[in-house]
Parts: structure tokens; C-alpha cells; sequence
């Protein structure tokens, strides 16, 4: 049964995120979360040579092609009258990708129309037992589209040649979830994802990381006690970067004291996150092939 939205909104606040699990995200719900989408010009700092693109026109382009917004959400601002438009962040789904078994190819649309960002398009993936998204690395494509022109067809034509990744990116994960890792393997994992989180905590006179790297293995549901690649690299992320996690460290008086992860909220900070992650998999899966 899906979210009923027109109640849903009204406790909506500007910079908020939402995530629809069973129905697509309407321009109300997200006007009322992510105004950004809805500028047609551009911030007053932006030179006449920039151009901008309306994110909900071609968001509504997207939608005629079979498209369809899930989750939203966009960078806060403390400038007056620049939250209508800062960077934001779109996820959406193609109604041809989805995968009964509770996975679904996205794609990632990435917009500013403050000079902050160009429009981008990056393949993702959607798990829905968590309502996490997780981003492809590298080895996916990525399409950008400049501020000028008539961008709207490019970036159709550039949601096209994302999509053209679904199957590979599916086959990937199926593969992630045959793949049985070991202990230390597991362990290894989530220490490279910690040092990602935390890459400050080990430098001299830096504050420590709240957690070491076994708690981003806790899992916090009993199906996500399994032991293959695809598990534990969503109990990893789910950890790093929704934050919740709490843990002892040590003040500067050497008295312990209880700190708890903060969630990931930046947009640039979690595609950068999620994408290494994707990054680190692929590498784990690699050795373990070998």
C-alpha cells in the first residue's frame, strides 16, 4: 500500500528528504521537500551566459518516457533566497528495470541552478528492504550536461544511455549475492569503508571515530545476517551512511564518553560515500575470483 502524500506533505520541511517505497513522488510532495526542482531561472549570481535547466521540465520529459521519482532531496542553504535553487538530488526508476525480488536499477539526477553543480546522471541501484540507495562506481557510465543550450533532449538522451547499463548493473548484483565471504574478508571490507567514514579519525590530535569499524557489520535486521558480498556490503553502507551507531571514546580529559554516527545528509558527501563503496565491492569481488 503506498504513502498517502497529501498528509505526508504537510509535515514536509524545505531540505528535507523523502523516499516513496510503493508509489512514484508527485510535483506537490515534491515541491514541498525540494523547491530547487522547480526554479526556471537562475540564482542572481549566475552570469548571462548561464543557462538554466528546469529540473521539473525535464523531470516531466523523464516521465512520459517511462521514468519515475522515488526520493528526493536537496542541499540546505542558510543564503535568503537561495533555497529555490541549490543543488538537489532526484532517484528514479524505470518501470521496465524493476526487479520483483526487491532490487530496482535507478537513476541518479543530480542538478543546481546556483552554479554548484552541472546536471548529472549516474546509474544506481535501490534495495528495498532498507529504502537505501546505492551508487555504481566507476566502471558504470556518467553523463554530465553543461548549463547552456537546449539541454533538456541531452539530458533524455543521456538517461537512455544510463539506462543502458541496467543489465550489467543487474548481473553485477546477482553475482554479489552468490559471492560467500569470509570473516576476515567481511572485516576487511568494513575497515576500508570506516577509514572512508572517519579518514580523520586516525590523524595525530584529531578526535577519534565514535565506532570502530565492526560496528558498520552490526546488521540491523535478521535478514541481513547473511554472509555474501551483496548483504554485507548494504549492511556496511546502511551503516556509514545513515548513521545511529553508538560507541565510547575518550575526551580530552581521557574519561569515556558515548558518541553516536551522524547520518550522511550532504549530497555530495553520500554519492562520494556510496560510490567508493560500489568501488570497493567490485575490488573485493575481484579477489575473490582470483
Amino acid at each position: 500500500m503506498g504513502y498517502n502524500f497529501s498528509r505526508y506533505t504537510r509535515a514536509i520541511q524545505p531540505g528535507s528528504r523523502i523516499v516513496a517505497r510503493d508509489e512514484p513522488l508527485t510535483n506537490d510532495t515534491l515541491r514541498a521537500a525540494v523547491p530547487s526542482i522547480f526554479a526556471t531561472e537562475a540564482h542572481e549570481s549566475r552570469s548571462a551566459r548561464f543557462a538554466p535547466v528546469p529540473t521539473v521540465t525535464v523531470l516531466d520529459g523523464l516521465r512520459a518516457e517511462g521514468f519515475e521519482p522515488f526520493s528526493a532531496v536537496q542541499a540546505r542553504t542558510r543564503v535568503e533566497g537561495k533555497a529555490e535553487f541549490t543543488k538537489h538530488m532526484v532517484r528514479l526508476r524505470h518501470r521496465s528495470v524493476t526487479n520483483t525480488a526487491g532490487d530496482s536499477f535507478e537513476i541518479v539526477l543530480v542538478n543546481a541552478n546556483d552554479g554548484t553543480s552541472a546536471y548529472q546522471m549516474i546509474p544506481g541501484f535501490f534495495r528495498f528492504v532498507c529504502e537505501n540507495g546505492l551508487m555504481t562506481g566507476e566502471t558504470f557510465g556518467e553523463v554530465k550536461v553543461r548549463h547552456s543550450g537546449n539541454a533538456i533532449g541531452e539530458v533524455i538522451e543521456g538517461a537512455y544511455h544510463v539506462l543502458q547499463d541496467a543489465p550489467r548493473v543487474v548481473e553485477q548484483v546477482t553475482e554479489w549475492k552468490g559471492t560467500r565471504l569470509r570473516e576476515a574478508e567481511q572485516k576487511a571490507l568494513a575497515e576500508a569503508a570506516h577509514v572512508l567514514r572517519f579518514p580523520k579519525a586516525g590523524d595525530e590530535g584529531a578526535a577519534p571515530a565514535p565506532i570502530d569499524a565492526a560496528a558498520l557489520l552490526r546488521p540491523r535486521r535478521s535478514a541481513d545476517r547473511a554472509t555474501d558480498l551483496w548483504t554485507t556490503m548494504n549492511v556496511v553502507q546502511e551503516n556509514v551512511v545513515k548513521g545511529g551507531q553508538t560507541g565510547l571514546v575518550r575526551n580530552g580529559e581521557g574519561r569515556l564518553q558515548r558518541r553516536t554516527t551522524r547520518e550522511v545528509a550532504g549530497i555530495d558527501q553520500s554519492r562520494s560515500l556510496n560510490r567508493a563503496l560500489w568501488l570497493l565491492t567490485e575490488r573485493m569481488a575481484v579477489l575473490k575470483q582470483s
